[in-house]
């Protein structure tokens, strides 16, 4: 095999494949990017066994072929080599089993794996397929993440849950994400030819690679099986491995009955949990929301630092109310919130918070902790 390409667009490809390999690897082929020359493309594709991801590019092809290299070794001196410049590749399969890497007067020999040791993550019989704008998928995977549990006894949950909802009147497709102390359930109108996708469990890692790979301005189409799923745009396609395992009735979790509603300026809320979360100890990070007509304040105590309060007008009527919240988990969910009014539904101390914003279709669940 030969080719010469252009150094930006190897760059490019290389950096959205190399980075899912893992360093150490007692798999040596799993530390190798699959390189396939043919007419004139070059097709690139990197494997951790459960991910996929293949890109492509343009290329002038003097002979056709394929081997594998190490991946993050090929990125690390694609990297360094100048820029505008033209990178040559090249196999001599008459000679030791390695691939020659040229850019001006710069030359690497890299050793190579035979091509029949890659691993072939054959999708399924995908079976769903559909497309969606870039901005939706995304919408639903970057605000549901931040509640994926890392808890991997409970690999179930080290995903988001994305299914079809809504009931026939109104479908949607929901993406849920829990780790038991607080929940994401975000959701859209249900895409055309989503209506028969079995309900599936993504990855962490390959939620992680959905907003890295795509963009909002993509169209992007999606191939759902039992087993996998895939994801496609332009020249980008990633297949994934999907959770076997049963995501938990997350809807029995999600209060109906709260009937006590603060409404404050989310913006407002925000800044003051990160204020009085300064003195918060790391093992409690604990914070206390005090409730009363016409305002909210926040304290929070460390026998070891001090202690700090900050008080917010706001819109609550009713008894007077104190519940306490870890505080980096309400400032996650306090992230997220859309427009300029976060609508918080409460009932007692002891049971789960409901927050909202703007977005109809986005709502999360916040368990809450004893404070003294």
């Amino acid at each position: 095999m030969k080719a010469t390409l252009e150094h930006a667009a190897l760059l490019k490809v290389l950096g959205r494949v190399h980075r899912i390999l893992e360093r150490r690897n007692t798999i040596p082929i799993l530390s190798n990017v699959l390189i396939e020359v043919d007419q004139d493309v070059i097709n690139v594709r990197a494997t951790d066994l459960d991910i996929l991801i293949a890109d492509r590019m343009k290329a002038e092809v003097a002979r056709k072929g394929a081997t594998t290299v190490p991946g993050h070794m090929l990125h690390e001196i694609v990297r360094k080599m100048p820029t505008g410049s033209q990178v040559s590749i090249e196999v001599d399969e008459s000679k030791s089993p390695s691939m020659i890497v040229k850019s001006g007067r710069s030359r690497f020999t890299l050793q190579t794996l035979p091509v029949s040791d890659f691993p072939d993550l054959s999708a399924d019989d995908l079976s769903t397929s559909f497309s969606m704008p870039g901005k939706d998928l995304l919408h639903l995977v970057e605000k549901a993440q931040f509640a994926i549990s890392t808890e991997e006894t409970r690999f179930y949950l080290n995903g988001i849950f994305f299914h079809c909802a809504g009931g026939h009147n109104a479908p949607t497709l929901r993406a849920v994400a829990t780790d038991g102390h607080r929940l994401a359930q975000v959701e859209i109108q249900l895409p055309d030819g989503a209506k028969d996708m079995p309900g599936v469990i993504i990855p962490r890692k390959t939620v992680g690679e959905l907003s890295r790979l795509f963009g909002a301005d993509d169209t992007i189409q999606i191939e759902v099986s039992r087993g996998k799923i895939r994801f496609s745009a332009g020249d980008i396609v990633l297949t994934s491995k999907l959770i076997d395992g049963t995501f938990p009735d997350y809807q029995r979790v999600i209060p109906v009955n709260n009937d006590k509603v603060l409404k404050v300026i989310c913006k407002d809320i925000r800044s003051a949990v990160d204020r009085v979360a300064t003195v918060s100890s790391d093992k409690g990070r604990s914070v206390k929301v005090s409730l009363e007509y016409g305002k909210v304040t926040l304290s929070c105590q460390n026998p070891d630092a001090g202690t700090a309060t900050d008080e917010l007008e706001a819109e609550f009527e009713g008894a007077s109310l104190e519940i306490g919240f870890n505080s980096r988990y309400i400032g996650d969910i306090l992230g997220e919130i859309d427009g300029d009014v976060l609508t918080v539904k409460l009932a007692d101390p002891g049971s789960p918070t409901i927050f909202t914003g703007s977005d109809a279709g986005s709502l999360y669940v916040l368990m809450p902790m004893r404070v003294s």
